[in-house]
């Protein structure tokens, strides 16, 4: 079992992490939540995930198209827009930004007591 992740790190980078998993492979929204759980995000829910989807089709960040199925109803595949593809460029450029600055911060020793001022 994957360590557990929090929610709020992982909110505030899922929409980067599934416009970048639909750039790589075209996904309906079960397939996506399989994927996270390959990748180790195995806190990440179908109920995270499916109204992140809605989300960014609303914003006209990902566009989908329905595919009939052998196994059921149709399934929602999705795939990144032009404006998606520029949102995940930006996004992964400021979050690769964030956490060098992060890492290096919480990289460094921690003190065994905070610093008294002088």
């Amino acid at each position: 079992m994957s360590p557990s992740h929090d929610p709020q790190l992982l909110k505030g980078v899922l929409s980067l992490l599934l416009l970048h998993l639909l750039a790589v492979q075209e996904s309906y929204g079960y397939e996506v939540v399989q994927r996270l759980h390959e990748l180790g995000l195995d806190d990440i829910l179908e109920g995270t995930v499916y109204p992140a989807l809605a989300r960014l089709e609303r914003e006209g960040r990902v566009r989908s198209r329905l595919v009939s199925s052998n196994a059921g109803p149709a399934r929602k595949y999705y795939r990144p827009t032009a404006e998606g593809y520029d949102t995940l460029s930006r996004g992964t450029s400021d979050w690769t930004a964030l956490a060098g600055i992060v890492s290096q911060v919480l990289s460094a020793p921690v003190p065994p007591e905070p610093t008294k001022g002088s």
